[in-house]
């Protein structure tokens, strides 16, 4: 059966279900968001938003004595107290993680970059080596990020 289209032309109902079938399609993948799109904001807020927390924790020490997981040798190169250098570390996480926000693809290798140091850290003291395995596994997951950056920041800006 044929209806009359207000513009003059005639459609049958196989060709209004075809319409509709079409832009149900279409709204479905306005609406779904592909799984690396998916994976790029998730590493995205967890890079942006981790080291903004963990830097300014090394200025409270509410989650622990971050202090104690300087190496010496590192603490007899650097001058002032560990907790002096640990709140530097502090700044540095602060500023990797707004890196992080604003240019991923970049912010995601300066995060790669500072965990190879806190595992070279951690691992040089022969302690620690279940958070440096963890921190290798970040590593990884900042590497990630950069790379799906390439493909997916430019469309959240």
């Amino acid at each position: 059966m044929a209806h009359t289209h207000p513009g003059g032309r005639s459609i049958s109902w196989h060709d209004a279900t075809d319409d509709l079938k079409a832009s149900a399609r279409g709204l479905a993948s306005i609406t779904r968001v592909e799984p690396s799109r998916q994976a790029f904001l998730m590493l995205w807020a967890l890079f942006s938003v981790a080291p903004i927390l963990f830097g300014l924790d090394k200025f409270t020490q509410w989650m622990t004595n971050w202090d104690g997981y300087l190496a010496p040798w590192i603490n007899d190169l650097v001058p002032g107290t560990a907790h002096q250098a640990m709140m530097a570390v502090g700044v540095i996480e602060i500023v990797a993680g707004l890196v992080v926000a604003l240019v991923p693809r970049l912010g995601g290798y300066v995060v790669a970059a500072w965990l190879a140091g806190i595992i070279i850290n951690l691992v040089s003291q022969n302690e620690y080596w279940d958070i440096a395995l963890r921190d290798l596994g970040l590593l990884v997951a900042a590497l990630a990020l950069a790379r799906l950056a390439v493909v997916h920041h430019e469309s959240t800006s």
